[in-house]
């Protein structure tokens, strides 16, 4: 799936939310901190990282994010 960026960055448990992967913000949370999210490859632990075009996420088995800028035509 494409986030397109509105902004220079969103707080990693509001783009889990934004994107209807968790039905509230405490559990958004908690799936970051249980270690469920990888960032580019790597475990991202911290609840609000400020994700950034470029950025691909890896959320559980089965969702792939790539976050893109609103004005990238990739």
């Amino acid at each position: 799936m494409k986030f397109e960026l509105q902004d220079d960055y969103i707080e990693l448990f509001k783009l889990l939310k934004v994107l209807d992967l968790v039905d509230s913000g405490a559990q958004a949370k908690m799936i970051v901190a249980d270690g469920y999210v990888l960032r580019n490859g790597e475990v991202e632990l911290r609840k609000r990282a400020k994700i950034i075009a470029g950025d691909v996420l890896i959320v559980g088995d089965d969702v792939t994010i790539k976050v893109v800028s609103a004005s990238s035509t990739v």
